[in-house]
């Protein structure tokens, strides 16, 4: 399922190119780094995208489709090669260069995010090339998975029993650890955000920017303050909305997912529960224990789906936790519910938990190291959102240190959601048997001297608390301008005019708002949540 990795040598550095590899060599690297000689990396920044129209029905015709190649260790560029896939869609106005988006995740990808939602995004292209694009180890851009190993972690903490019995549970952990490396290949080593930031600037070479400009949304902001902290001279306009933490260690960073997520359970059942469809009934307060014991009966008898497997309650998590991002989903969240709870459908919730894709059962790569849209592996999500998270936290407790928290860490997950709080804390075990992330996020993304950057903040965030953007804005230093949005719902761009204005006026025309500054809350509208009869 998984992109052959291209392993020929770099050519060799012709005549004349001194001067642009000593540009190149020491851009962005730690200072630590910069004073030993760097690999040679002049190769990647000679690229130039060609691009073609998209392949497959579901793709808009006006969407163009190319790739870069990048090494797979920047250490050691000679030792291999992988290629991303790019889609854009092309400036209608007058181009002053093109704006790269991500749609968050960590995990997404681009590619189809900016196919299915394009419209959004528009009104950009009256001075950019729209330019989005799969980040190593997702998507088309060979894609991580983990096989059976997650559903098999997953399961191991379904119950109280795995929670109980440490030993067992360590062992299943490392179990699906082996697991998510034999069915990943060589790029998992290589995976995280570090690595994704040099990527950008690889791309944005190839789109012919001398500085990148960028949309970065939920993780995205993540990875838009690394370029900056490695590249900060290459720093064009960037917008960062719904601003993520780059101190928090993951255990404090699951117990914050989990409290938005059921706020956001909470108020999508708020809602259900005035309609005569809703599967919960109209009983408020039992709706929501009717949801925590449809969950504890799919754990204990897992449901067959479509494709030949079992559907557990965490598998049901994990796909409301998918819908409950935006309002616009909750109609199709209720009729997905409905369906499984009275006739044992799951195809509606995989949808949301898969985006729709039917698990792979095909092993083909694409020209140049990309795979086929169809052999991106169905776990491709939360395989690479564990992997990169992981790759990015130094923390790494051993095993004694697991077993001493372990009931302590499950009390204090289920508090902060009943319903999530276990699938939250089997995301952060998943780290146990793989190798320490970095450090570079916490220790060096500080005190950054770029230009200004403007960071959203959503105050009825379930995902990205608006306490992470002050505190990611104060760590970040004078560069950062926060812009406070009044309203709900996970990132403003798509659900707030105000916020879509200001920063379409900063991307296009370099205007930016005070900081500090507010937008206020839109108005409900009512047809995003409207109920409708089956």
């Amino acid at each position: 399922m998984l992109a052959k990795l291209s392993t020929r040598p770099a050519v060799r550095r012709s005549a004349g190119t001194g001067a642009l590899t000593l540009a190149l060599l020491g851009a962005g690297l730690p200072a630590a780094a910069a004073d030993r000689p760097q690999p040679d990396l002049t190769r990647f920044y000679r690229q130039k995208v060609t691009w073609t129209a998209c392949a497959g029905t579901d793709m808009p015709k006006d969407l163009q489709c190319g790739k870069v190649t990048v090494p797979l260790d920047y250490a050691r560029p000679r030792a291999g090669t992988l290629d991303v896939a790019l889609a854009r869609y092309r400036a209608t106005g007058k181009k002053q260069g093109s704006v790269l988006l991500n749609f968050g995740g960590p995990g997404g990808a681009g590619i189809p995010e900016l196919a299915a939602d394009g419209r959004q995004f528009m009104d950009l292209t009256n001075g950019y090339d729209v330019v989005t694009f799969d980040p190593r180890g997702v998507g088309r851009s060979s894609p991580v998975s983990c096989g059976e190993g997650s559903d098999e972690a997953a399961q191991a903490t379904d119950d109280d029993a795995g929670l109980t019995h440490p030993q067992a549970l360590l062992t299943q952990l490392r179990k699906a650890a082996d697991e998510c490396t034999r069915h990943s290949g060589p790029v998992l080593p290589h995976i995280g955000t570090v690595n994704a930031s040099r990527d950008l600037d690889v791309i944005r070479q190839a789109l012919g920017d001398k500085k990148l400009n960028y949309l970065g949304f939920s993780y995205g902001t993540r990875l838009g303050a690394v370029y900056a902290a490695q590249f900060p001279h290459k720093v064009g306009r960037f917008a960062l909305d719904g601003v993520d933490t780059l101190t928090e260690p993951l255990s404090e960073q699951g117990v914050v997912g989990a409290e938005g997520q059921q706020t956001a359970l909470d108020d999508f059942l708020d809602w259900c529960a005035t309609d005569v469809a809703c599967p919960f009934g109209q009983d408020r307060r039992a709706a929501g224990d009717q949801v925590v014991r449809l969950v504890h009966s799919l754990d204990e008898n897992p449901v067959p789906n479509d494709f030949g497997g079992s559907f557990s309650g965490q598998d049901l998590v994990g796909a409301i936790g998918q819908a409950l991002y935006s309002k616009r989903q909750w109609p199709s969240l209720e009729r997905a519910l409905t369906s499984l709870v009275q006739d044992g459908d799951t195809r509606g919730v995989l949808n949301f938990a898969t985006g729709g894709a039917a698990p792979s059962g095909g092993t083909r790569s694409g020209n140049g190291g990309l795979v086929d849209p169809q052999d991106v592996p169905a776990d491709n999500l939360p395989a690479a959102l564990m992997a990169i998270n992981c790759a990015d936290d130094p923390d790494r407790p051993d095993a004694a240190q697991i077993t001493k928290d372990l009931k302590n860490l499950l009390a204090t997950y289920e508090q902060a959601s009943p319903v999530f709080g276990r699938y939250r804390l089997t995301q952060l075990l998943m780290c146990y048997g793989r190798a320490k992330g970095t450090d570079f996020i916490r220790d060096r993304v500080k005190d950054v001297h770029s230009a200004k950057m403007l960071l959203v903040g959503t105050r009825g965030d379930p995902a990205t608390p608006y306490e992470w953007t002050t505190e990611t804005a104060a760590r970040l230093g004078s560069s950062a301008v926060v812009l406070d949005n009044r309203g709900d719902g996970h990132t403003g761009y798509t659900s707030s005019k105000c916020v879509h204005q200001k920063a379409d006026d900063f991307l296009l025309y370099g205007s930016l708002p005070p900081s500090g500054s507010s937008c206020p809350a839109d108005k409900t509208d009512s047809s995003d949540t409207t109920h409708t009869t089956n």
